[in-house]
């Protein structure tokens, strides 16, 4: 199962329910927080979440309503016991902007810190894998996604009839192989079945370009920038941003399962249906992320 924790989900400036942009999901042991605005400690503490369990942070791009948290952040784990190697991956000239914040703010003491600049799959585990893609946004500016990969398990109603099956024929069986069983031969589709992958992918800041559909396709579920309404069509483009109706248009392209909209412009605050309504427009399963909010996947 996939938690999402929504921390921030502002546009740059804050307003009274919504803090600058930072979104934190888990997945088993590992425990990633995507941007860190300006206050993003604090939310972890109104989330009741303990920020030392993170074990990656992945930055979209350096603008300071998605990374202004980060120094304070980076001393709080410091002060912490914070005690493992501390992972951040980020677009084109993240390495030299973590240098220049550590600088800034004090090295830390007490663990390590390795960053990565990335591009396409990035981090391989047996289980899942995590990919970047490139947006246009002025700076270089990252895309990412979540892929939970496809399994074959082991029908164990069906295995208990084979008596006494050798380790050797299971790593069989979850290899998708053939087997035999006491003189006999077993077909693995027989004995087994496919547990299908999941993806989530986060999109923020960017102008519309065709590739963000190709890279977001058949995702459970999609977590987009809904910056401006599509009246707003042209500020968005200057911006370099998307409204919520493009956003829409994206999830229906790429046929995502479910659509959250996050980063929402504070002009909006006081009528979010409006920005809900736009989105709709293209795709039906879509809602607006609140601060603190929780979604699970499963």
């Amino acid at each position: 199962m996939i938690k999402l924790t929504f921390l921030g989900t502002s546009f740059a400036i804050p307003t009274k329910s919504r803090n600058h942009t930072s979104v934190f999901f888990s997945y088993k042991n590992e425990n990633i927080l995507i941007d860190c605005g300006e206050g993003t400690q604090r939310q972890f503490r109104k989330a009741g979440l303990n920020p030392c369990k993170i074990t990656r942070i992945l930055l979209t791009h350096k603008h300071a309503d998605h990374s202004l948290g980060l120094p304070g952040l980076l001393k709080t784990l410091d002060l912490s016991g914070y005690g493992k190697t501390l992972f951040i991956y980020g677009p084109r000239g993240i390495k030299n902007f973590i240098e220049n914040i550590l600088k800034t703010f004090g090295e830390v003491a007490n663990y390590k810190i390795e960053v990565k600049e990335v591009d396409g799959k990035f981090f391989e585990t047996d289980d899942f894998y995590l990919s970047a893609e490139k947006m246009f946004h002025g700076v270089p500016c990252n895309s990412y996604s979540f892929v939970i990969k496809e399994k074959i398990r082991i029908n164990k109603e069906k295995l208990k009839k084979l008596k006494e099956i050798s380790i050797e024929n299971l790593k069989k069986l979850k290899q998708g192989r053939d087997i035999t069983h006491n003189g006999k031969k077993y077909l693995a589709k027989n004995l087994t079945f496919i547990e299908t992958g999941r993806k989530i992918s986060f999109v923020y800041d960017t102008s519309i370009e065709d590739k963000i559909a190709k890279f977001v396709r058949d995702s459970d579920l999609l977590v987009c920038e809904a910056t401006f309404h599509s009246d707003l069509e042209k500020e968005a483009k200057e911006k370099k941003h998307l409204t919520a109706e493009q956003a829409g248009e994206i999830a229906k392209k790429a046929n995502v399962k479910q659509l959250i909209l996050t980063h929402i412009s504070q002009r909006y605050e006081k009528n979010l249906k409006e920005i809900l309504d736009d989105a709709k427009k293209n795709f039906k399963n879509v809602s607006i992320a609140k601060d603190l909010e929780s979604f699970e996947v499963k």
